[in-house]
């Protein structure tokens, strides 16, 4: 028997926060011996939203390289562009013919998009889930790493499965695997410096909000300094009347390495000018052996695009044969 398959992707648009890293990507490196992983760059989904061409390839292999540099080993592990397999687009398709509208329409982050998005909201943002489920479905995973956010569209993945199978599977003999979801608690959610109640997102106009994986010291000490916080002295986890309290130790907890337990004890009779000191010095450790090895990596082209046609074969050598299941199962001929 093989290792269990996971698989998860990240849109290559703005720049990759601690959020993007403690939510998926140092969960990816931690299980990454245990599973066969597959991980890949929706630049796909990065356009069901205004965005810019002139950056979309570059953010594309800057997220790549992310990828590499926080620990992600080709020895267990797929990287790959999804637009680079064209399986995608055409199994996303075929679930669209079979995906019930009412199923889309009572997504959640589609309601919540397209009231930003006004008159102008495309059909894509619509049909985000269903090109999600693609993308899962391809690899036929045992496991899928979502957050809290994201348990509703792997559940309307799940859904599109069943279906399939029941409509045109047999007793026994289902077309594809239906996956289960990893939801990983500690630091999954990490919220805005701005504001403790929100996610912290690539997508909120302060760059205040967020520390990015690619600041620089000076810029994460500004960051830190600014944030919000609240005027009472002695810091603790788990209050709801403190939620940048519980967001901030949670990060120092997990960029220092320490439990809970002792960060609790640490920073019992804290003041914030006592803890943000600390706090910063954990962030800038953490995170600075990931931006030197981004830097080598970047500085290599060459490899990093050998890494990306690599991961292009690989998943072809699983999405294709996926594809054309679905196709024999609808009753598609194959082409000769």
């Amino acid at each position: 028997m093989g290792k269990p398959r996971v698989l998860s992707g990240i849109q290559p648009t703005g720049e990759l926060h601690l959020g993007n890293y403690l939510g998926a990507i140092r969960n990816w490196v931690e299980i990454q011996q245990a599973y066969d992983s597959f991980l890949f760059m929706a630049d796909l989904h990065a356009i069901t939203v205004p965005h810019d061409p002139k950056t979309l390839a570059a953010n594309t292999y800057k997220v790549a390289a992310l990828y590499l540099a926080c620990g992600i080993d080709l020895n267990c592990a797929t990287i790959f562009v999804q637009s680079h397999v064209s399986a995608h687009s055409e199994l996303t398709w075929l679930f669209m013919c079979l995906t019930p509208l009412n199923w889309l329409e009572a997504m959640v982050q589609f309601k919540e998009k397209a009231i930003r998005q006004g008159e102008n909201v495309g059909a894509g943002l619509l049909n985000y889930p269903v090109l999600q489920a693609a993308d899962i479905l391809l690899y036929e995973p045992d496991k899928v790493p979502v957050g809290e956010d994201q348990k509703q569209h792997l559940e309307l993945t799940r859904d599109i499965a069943d279906r399939l199978n029941f409509q045109f599977g047999s007793e026994g003999n289902p077309v594809l695997k239906v996956p289960e979801p990893m939801i990983r608690k500690e630091g999954a959610r990490v919220m805005s410096l701005t504001d403790g109640t929100k996610k912290m997102s690539k997508s909120d106009p302060s760059d205040l909000s967020r520390i990015n994986l690619l600041d620089p010291p000076d810029v994460i000490a500004k960051k830190i300094k600014r944030c919000k916080t609240d005027p009472m002295r002695g810091l603790e986890f788990d209050n709801p009347e403190r939620p940048e309290c519980n967001n901030l130790l949670t990060l120092y907890s997990i960029l220092a390495n320490k439990t809970k337990d002792a960060v609790a004890e640490e920073c019992r009779e804290m003041g914030w000018g006592q803890f943000k000191p600390l706090f910063t010095e954990a962030t800038i450790a953490a995170l600075g052996p990931i931006q030197d090895r981004y830097h080598e990596i970047m500085a290599n082209k060459d490899y990093l695009e050998s890494v990306l046609r690599q991961g292009r074969e690989q998943a072809e050598a699983i999405a294709n044969p996926t594809l054309h299941k679905v196709k024999a199962a609808l009753g598609y001929s194959m082409p000769l």
